[in-house]
């Protein structure tokens, strides 16, 4: 089982010249490291900062559409006094950095290294679309009524900022008090994240405007506990890169469909 929930793979980093010498083992424990994972999410933020100001359609009566984790971090941010409109990308910014510097990583990547995981990510995309394929068969998945250029990047927030809450945060949080402070067996404790942390954000969902469906909340879960797997196996970026990629098809998928008809 990876370490990524704290560490990577590999209990001492690799020197560069030890990655080049298996371009296999090399981009499996280069994918999962925090640098890794800021150069491939890093984009993404871009992207998604850029789209909520010129793409999203903001509602008339003031204010900005953005995704709901998005949102409770800048709230959790203000109980401490601290505000302002980007401090949750620079949060994610400053983790993943913060991150590399304490494990003393080598400041070495490669652009193989970002494009794999950007094909990895798209493969691991594919279960979960199935998965909410073979649940509209019994009930819809609801969405919000918002147009395909905005879902899409609202799509990409979702991949950075719930992943940031319910398996950057809740499962390196849970790991803390379950293994290091109680002690309780790795065995044991990675299902209890993992499964935990899953519940938290099929729960969440419901938190806008979106009414609870049991249908929907187990869909949501099982996908929780899909992206808790990769998290655990393969770390940050990889996870985040899944999920944003899932939701992007989701709503490319019918515009296609459409176009096409």
């Amino acid at each position: 089982m990876s370490q990524a929930v704290l560490t990577s793979t590999s209990k001492t980093t690799p020197k560069p010249s030890e990655i080049d010498k298996d371009p296999v083992i090399g981009y499996f424990q280069r994918s999962e490291l925090p640098l890794a994972s800021l150069l491939f999410v890093l984009p993404l933020i871009v992207l998604y900062e850029l789209g909520t100001r010129f793409v999203v359609v903001q509602p008339p009566s003031g204010g900005e559409t953005r995704i709901i984790a998005f949102t409770l971090m800048r709230e959790f941010f203000s109980l401490f006094g601290a505000t302002g409109k980007y401090l949750p990308c620079l949060a994610v910014v400053g983790i993943l950095l913060t991150w590399h510097i304490a494990r003393n990583d080598v400041w070495h990547f490669k652009f193989s290294t970002i494009l794999g995981m950007t094909i990895e990510s798209v493969v691991l995309a594919l279960p979960v679309l199935a998965l909410s394929y073979a649940v509209t068969r019994y009930v819809p998945l609801s969405a919000p009524i918002i147009d395909a250029r905005s879902m899409l990047v609202l799509s990409i927030g979702a991949g950075i900022y719930e992943e940031l809450v319910f398996r950057l945060a809740a499962i390196t949080g849970l790991n803390l008090i379950l293994i290091d402070a109680l002690g309780v067996k790795k065995l044991i404790a990675y299902p209890l994240m993992v499964g935990l942390s899953a519940v938290l954000f099929s729960g969440y969902h419901y938190l806008g405007a979106e009414a609870f469906h049991m249908q929907t909340f187990v869909f949501r879960t099982a996908a929780g506990l899909f992206f808790g797997a990769v998290f655990v196996l393969r770390g940050f970026g990889i996870t985040t890169g899944s999920h944003a990629f899932y939701d992007v098809i989701v709503v490319l998928l019918p515009v296609v469909t459409r176009a096409q008809a």
